[in-house]
């Protein structure tokens, strides 16, 4: 079996068929770019279970990223001289989940700050 982009979109759709077309498609970059062998997915029980693991990584770091724009939009409103050093560190942990929410899609490893 030869996969493709959108022989594995329609398989995920399969599996879940209520998903938005941008997750489909969200998750099917995720997995191209974090798994060694996309062969391993053609087995549906295989597919469905990276599915769901993604789909779970995806929604933690969505969470994360969430709340840290949160975070940063209250920093924003605050003079920046007076800065203490947990408003540092919410920077430093902004740096870091942006740092995995790209490092997710581009399949690499996140910073460790």
């Amino acid at each position: 079996m030869n996969i493709t982009c959108q022989s594995l979109a329609a398989r995920l759709q399969a599996i879940e068929p209520e998903a938005d077309v941008r997750e489909v498609a969200r998750t099917c970059l995720l997995l191209c770019n974090t798994l060694e062998d996309l062969h391993a997915l053609e087995n549906d029980a295989a597919l469905a279970k990276a599915y769901r693991e993604m789909s779970l990584k995806l929604q933690v770091s969505t969470d994360q990223h969430a709340a840290m724009t949160e975070e940063l939009e209250e920093l924003a409103r605050s003079n920046p001289e007076q800065f203490s050093k947990d408003q540092v560190w919410v920077l430093v942990r902004a740096i870091k989940v942006q740092s995995q929410v790209l490092q997710l899609y581009l399949g690499g490893q996140a910073l460790d700050v």
